[in-house]
């Protein structure tokens, strides 16, 4: 097994490197960490403890992941971190571990978190996200795949934000982004279907014009949410998409950002 440690950097015997890992200067890895194949960690760089990095991962310069939940209740109880394969984590992000609420802090497949993000506890990010420079998740927040968060953007406790859903930078995220949606803005506001996200991930146009007549419905008409829920579910089955888009929805216990 081939594998480049700079001979500065600390890697405790409790760690794990696959195949072709390299370990830059002054990096440090931590006990219980696992490190899949061709990943690298840069100089600097500390994965602190029970954290487990799929193969082919970048962790930049000066990024830390796994270390203690920023949490008044927690009581240093043993969770973990896991960051699916090819995610690029760049300079100087912060991923930290769970509490005991839910053991894990996830970061999905193929995920690129820029220059100083922040993922809180117990956080759970899906596939094939991108949050750009400075976004700054607090804990319990879902991300769904492919949905794309601008720079400099907080993002409130236990909020979701669906999938495929763009968020403008700048913003600060108070409530749900339902899938498929963009939203921008101080106070944040709702601009209707994520038009260019949809067409670059395939989906057919039937498909986006069922999601917009819903969003025309859930936001934008002189019905009620549940009036609209109700309508829509209706017709379910006919378009997964738009089923999709209702479940989360009415599912929502912080409230979806309106139109």
């Amino acid at each position: 097994m081939s594998r480049l440690v700079h001979p500065s950097a600390v890697v405790d015997p409790g760690a794990e490197l696959g195949e072709d890992v390299v370990v830059g200067p002054y990096a440090i890895v931590g006990p219980g960490v696992e490190v899949g194949a061709r990943s690298e960690i840069q100089a600097h760089a500390v994965i602190e403890r029970d954290t487990r990095l799929g193969e082919e991962c970048l962790v930049g310069y000066g990024a830390v992941i796994g270390s203690a939940p920023q949490d008044v209740v927690y009581a240093g109880e043993p969770t973990r971190v896991a960051i699916g394969r090819g995610t690029r984590i760049r300079e100087y992000a912060t991923v930290h571990r769970a509490t005991g609420a839910t053991g894990e802090t996830r970061i999905g497949a193929r995920c690129f978190l820029m220059a100083y993000v922040h993922v809180a506890h117990d956080c759970a990010i899906a596939d094939d996200v991108v949050l750009a420079n400075n976004v700054q998740l607090a804990g319990h927040v879902h991300v769904g795949r492919h949905a794309w968060i601008g720079g400099q953007t907080p993002v409130h406790q236990f909020v979701r934000i669906g999938e495929l859903a763009f968020v403008g930078g700048g913003s600060r995220v108070p409530q749900d982004i339902p899938p498929f949606a963009c939203a921008a803005g101080i106070p944040l506001q709702l601009y209707g279907i994520n038009t260019v996200g949809l067409r670059r991930a395939g989906m057919p146009p039937e498909v986006r014009l069922a999601l917009k007549h819903a969003f025309r419905l859930l936001f934008n008409s002189d019905r009620t949410t549940r009036a609209a829920i109700e309508e829509l579910r209706r017709h379910a089955g006919e378009v997964p998409a738009v089923d999709q888009l209702v479940e989360f929805v009415a599912t929502s216990k912080r409230g979806v950002l309106a139109g």
